[in-house]
């Protein structure tokens, strides 16, 4: 459900199968003194793990017992594909194993449903609400490259993996495409490596802004990035990254304060699952060998077989 038009407040998602408990938070959100909240409901173990899966909210409050099942298993599912909400575990039980329990699995806080009241469910909210804001951050500082804002090497390389799972399972290829920057050294050399440094996120912003929304691209170390494109076979990325190399080789790094504009040109090697490797470690390899052979060949190259 989105919010009504012209409704800006933030939301919160409660998941209860108690039709009075819901009535009870929703009635406490609205008595709110500070910050203004519109609540969106579940009833269901179904429904809430789809809601806090793919939804959108401020935070959320969780029945620990949900339909007889467990609601920190559904927080444990949840957070495969929405590490970000905070959550709140509502709960009637006040023993230390379900706060130690809801801790563990990465809850923000624990309450008791007898306790709930205007001043403690809006401050529980408030401070779940910050910490859910500082540990984005980490998570994002962990998986980005400080230079660029792109992945990290050590976040595609995981990302790798899970591709390789599923293209195991189903069969169906996906891509790598390797990609260096030419002479980046005499680039440093001439201008600087402030220079050097604009080159790189010139680059990369250009491959992030070229590529399909399924796709990621990574500053994998140095000068050089990796595009990991799903459910694309040789023809499909080879044509991808073709595009992205010409691209570039017409777009040369503008530095306005300074004056200057830079031309730039990659070489790309392109490996493709289940052909060109057979374990996700042989991949990155693959695409390396052949980004030497398009090195070596020239330069401004894409190498996608040999």
């Amino acid at each position: 459900m989105s919010a009504p038009a012209g409704d800006t407040r933030p939301t919160l998602l409660c998941i209860d199968d108690d039709r009075v408990q819901r009535l009870t938070v929703g009635h406490i959100v609205a008595s709110f003194r500070h910050q203004p909240y519109r609540c969106e409901f579940a009833s269901t173990y179904d429904e809430g793990l789809r809601k806090l899966s793919f939804g959108t909210y401020a935070a959320c409050l969780l029945d620990y017992q949900l339909d007889q099942q467990d609601g920190l298993e559904l927080l444990r599912e949840a957070r495969r594909t929405n590490p970000d909400t905070p959550v709140i575990i509502i709960t009637s039980s006040d023993t230390e194993e379900v706060d130690m329990a809801a801790s563990e699995i990465g809850a923000a806080d624990f309450l008791l449903k007898s306790e709930l009241n205007t001043r403690v469910l809006e401050r529980t909210i408030r401070y779940a609400v910050k910490l859910g804001d500082t540990l984005k951050q980490l998570r994002a500082m962990a998986l980005r490259d400080e230079l660029t804002g792109l992945l990290n090497r050590r976040e595609l390389q995981a990302l790798l993996l899970d591709e390789w799972v599923r293209t195991s399972r189903f069969l169906r290829p996906f891509s790598i495409g390797l990609a260096d920057i030419d002479s980046f050294k005499r680039i440093n050399d001439e201008y600087g490596h402030p220079v050097g440094d604009k080159v790189i996120c010139h680059v990369g912003h250009l491959f992030a802004s070229r590529l399909r929304r399924v796709d990621r691209v990574a500053r994998f170390g140095g000068e050089e990035f990796a595009m990991l494109m799903p459910e694309t076979g040789r023809r499909e990325a080879t044509i991808a990254m073709e595009r992205m190399r010409s691209t570039l080789e017409i777009t040369p790094c503008v530095i306005p304060e300074l004056g200057l504009s830079i031309p730039v040109t990659v070489s790309i090697g392109l490996a493709v699952s289940l052909e060109d490797a057979d374990s996700p470690d042989g991949l990155i390899p693959a695409a390396d060998k052949r980004l030497y052979i398009a090195k070596n060949a020239g330069r401004n190259r894409l190498c996608s077989e040999g």
